[in-house]
């Protein structure tokens, strides 16, 4: 078999196949010609060319990015003042706030580990809906050969849906899941700190909004904290754990070792808005959405970070989440009074385009597939938008971009690492690999940055806030001290 493939493309086919699942990373294509040297070269000539190849990798700044990450994972659950003997709570019985996309998700997650969880809606019509998307998930896994038949009827038998916060007394966890809005979660909270037995952690899927707050409401601060699964949150690996001002370490070693019993990666983090991986991603999507409005296409911007590595760009993702979500969060900053200028992003969430959940966002979607096509119905949406907020569209480049969308993320990281929101650099690798899919071979941005150089970033930092202004451009005081120091992340 193998002598009637000499001479034929199998090698080159091969190749072809790797550069969707392994697009930018140098170590799998050398494997191939790894490969291809032993089946078409001498034995001897085979031998040195895999050992050239084997440097060629060695030599990668890549290997240094896969290493980083490899450990980096590892190290993220030590947490900062947290001694490894602290007790952790049994927690046998959950329930889930909301049977939603989220909430529906978390649910399946604890189901897989077999604990028993109860979801409760506020109408039957919402919670059949949410059953019957675990459900369907269940049976698409089964007919992927991922899970048994059995196994479905398994972890539905551990569902239980209600209309009654009654039905959670027993819960040893409680995770609200309901979408961005500060007093519909405080009222939840008020009714679970009066129905929740003593000792139960109560826990906030919240992805912007202060922990703190949400924690006020009730008679038991130190019980609460931040739970930030990630959508698909059955399939996203990341689970973002927020500590509160009163978060107890019982609580905190809780939740932590909860992450790992579920097959996530957890880290903790502390409370602001956005926490880690949001308040920076914000930062990132402000400056994308600006370089729209300047005169740039939004699949110009998309091309830029999936050429850096990212599975998809910051609108394909925005749809996927879902354009309600981003419009929600911004409804509300401008609520709290904080200036969020106006944007075409939100006349897509008034219009009805949501993403591809309703087949149509910055990008639109034919039926049944996740392919975004550009939409020249948004390409004149935002021409109107220029044109109302005096824009004259400029000629945008690609190195433009890569610098607005990713040195804003460093030096925002900068800053959440000097207020210690994040306690390592690591700790924010982590997140953006497992939550946004940063490429692990880049290591995560703060490591990443570190190969670019410092010095680097913040002449161009320093560069786009003379040049466009705006809090986002402030050099961080900690980038700006390792830089003076000739210092890198790496070295904290």
């Amino acid at each position: 078999r193998l002598a009637g493939d000499r001479g034929s493309d199998i090698f080159d086919r091969f190749r072809a196949s790797l550069e969707k699942k392994a697009r930018g990373q140098f170590a799998p294509f050398r494997c191939v010609d790894a490969v291809e040297a032993a089946f078409t070269l001498p034995f001897e000539e085979g031998l040195k060319r895999e050992q050239e190849l084997f440097s060629q990798c060695m030599e990668s700044p890549q290997r240094a990015g896969l290493i980083h990450a490899f450990f980096a994972e590892r190290e993220v659950a030590k947490v900062k003042g947290l001694s490894r003997d602290t007790p952790v709570r049994d927690v046998r019985k959950m329930g889930i706030i909301g049977a939603g996309t989220m909430g529906g998700g978390i649910a399946m997650n604890f189901a897989n580990a077999g604990l028993p969880v109860t979801i409760v809606e506020v109408a039957q019509k919402a919670l059949d809906k949410g059953l019957g998307v675990i459900r369907r998930n269940y049976e698409n896994s089964a007919k992927k050969g991922r899970i048994s038949q059995q196994q479905v009827e398994e972890r539905m038998a551990l569902i239980h849906g209600s209309l009654s916060y009654e039905d959670l007394r027993e819960a040893d966890l409680v995770i609200e899941a309901v979408f961005e809005d500060m007093a519909i979660k405080k009222e939840i909270f008020g009714t679970l700190d009066r129905v929740c037995k003593p000792g139960a952690i109560l826990a906030s899927n919240t992805s912007t909004l202060d922990i703190d707050e949400i924690a006020s409401v009730t008679s038991r601060p130190g019980d609460v904290v931040g739970m930030h699964f990630f959508s698909p949150a059955n399939v996203m690996k990341l689970l973002e754990n927020v500590r509160g001002s009163a978060t107890s370490d019982e609580v905190k070693a809780t939740v932590m070792a909860l992450a790992k019993k579920i097959g996530k990666v957890g880290v903790m983090v502390g409370n602001c808005y956005g926490f880690v991986g949001n308040r920076m991603l914000h930062k990132r999507g402000a400056e994308a959405t600006a370089l729209v409005d300047e005169g740039a296409t939004p699949q110009q911007v998309d091309k830029v970070l999936t050429d850096l590595g990212y599975p998809m760009g910051q609108f394909a993702m925005s749809d996927l989440a879902g354009i309600d979500v981003g419009y929600r969060i911004r409804q509300e900053r401008r609520k709290a009074g904080e200036d969020i200028p106006p944007s075409w992003m939100d006349k897509l969430a008034e219009q009805g385009r949501l993403g591809q959940k309703t087949g149509a966002g910055v990008y639109r979607y034919e039926e049944g597939s996740r392919k975004p096509v550009p939409d020249p119905e948004v390409d004149r949406l935002i021409a109107e938008f220029r044109q109302e907020q005096g824009i004259t569209p400029r000629e945008i480049g690609d190195q433009e971009i890569l610098e607005r969308c990713m040195y804003v993320m460093i030096n925002e990281g900068a800053k959440i690492l000097g207020e210690g929101i994040a306690d390592r650099p690591l700790d924010i690798d982590i997140v953006w690999i497992y939550g946004y899919g940063f490429p692990a071979w880049r290591g995560g941005p703060m490591f990443w940055a570190d190969q670019i150089g410092l010095h680097r970033i913040l002449d161009t930092v320093k560069g786009y806030r003379d040049s466009l202004g705006g809090e986002q451009w402030q050099p961080a005081v900690l980038l700006e001290k390792l830089v003076a120091e000739g210092k890198g992340f790496g070295d904290l």
